[in-house]
């Protein structure tokens, strides 16, 4: 009964959120959309930011769900590529979300769904080292293709419907993947860093290292794709 009324409440704060925008989601109308009671959203979130937190994972949850059903090509830079191009259609169609989603960063206790987000770019940046098409280190890729995604985003929230330019978003995941991906596997584009990149992605399969071994060698790797 009380994960019914938790869900009753965050659905219909999302649906004023989507509707309506922030400024409509008040603990006042929240209650009434939800058919409760003020004191319950107090009983069950604590406050109005702890209403917005359930929120933000609501939409994390929707955003994961999306990104679930899409099919592999079979080509990670392509799959990257759809990722993209997927994360900016939802960030277009829940503007209000999304700016709750993305625009309040906090890197110190960022929800369960918000932290499955990251881990499926990294697993599609990892699939990108893996196949010697990486031309930075995991690490800065997943940050670099990251900020420029949702910079995207954000800057055609902050346009007009009208002037929204969909070449915009193009060109910026275009200008991300080449700033992190090569067109060749690294063996056919022979260079320290992709080697050491491509190398680094499958470190943890290579069983004749010992555990000390591998860690060393990560260091030396990651130095190397480091520049």
């Amino acid at each position: 009964m009380r994960d019914d009324v938790r869900s009753s409440i965050v659905g219909a704060a999302a649906r004023l959120l989507r509707d309506e925008g922030a400024r409509a989601v008040t603990t006042r109308a929240v209650a009434q959309a939800a058919g409760v009671q003020a004191p319950t959203i107090y009983r069950l979130f604590g406050d109005k930011d702890g209403l917005l937190d359930a929120v933000t994972e609501y939409g994390f949850q929707a955003y994961l769900a999306r990104k679930a059903v899409r099919s592999t090509t079979g080509d990670p830079v392509d799959d990257l590529r759809a990722g993209w191009d997927l994360h900016v259609g939802f960030g277009l169609a829940n503007p209000a979300l999304y700016a709750l989603m993305y625009g309040d960063p906090r890197p110190d206790s960022p929800s369960a769904a918000a932290v499955e987000a990251e881990h499926m770019l990294r697993r599609h940046i990892r699939r990108v080292a893996e196949a010697g098409r990486l031309r930075v280190g995991e690490e800065q890729a997943a940050h670099l293709f990251h900020a420029a995604a949702c910079g995207t985003v954000l800057t055609l929230l902050g346009l007009v419907e009208e002037q929204r330019d969909p070449a915009l978003s193009h060109l910026a995941r275009d200008a991300a993947l080449t700033a992190i991906t090569i067109d060749a596997p690294v063996l056919e584009t022979p260079g320290p860093v992709g080697a050491a990149v491509a190398l680094r992605a499958v470190l943890d399969d290579v069983a004749a290292l010992t555990a000390g071994e591998r860690a060393v060698m990560q260091e030396w790797l990651d130095r190397v794709a480091a520049g």
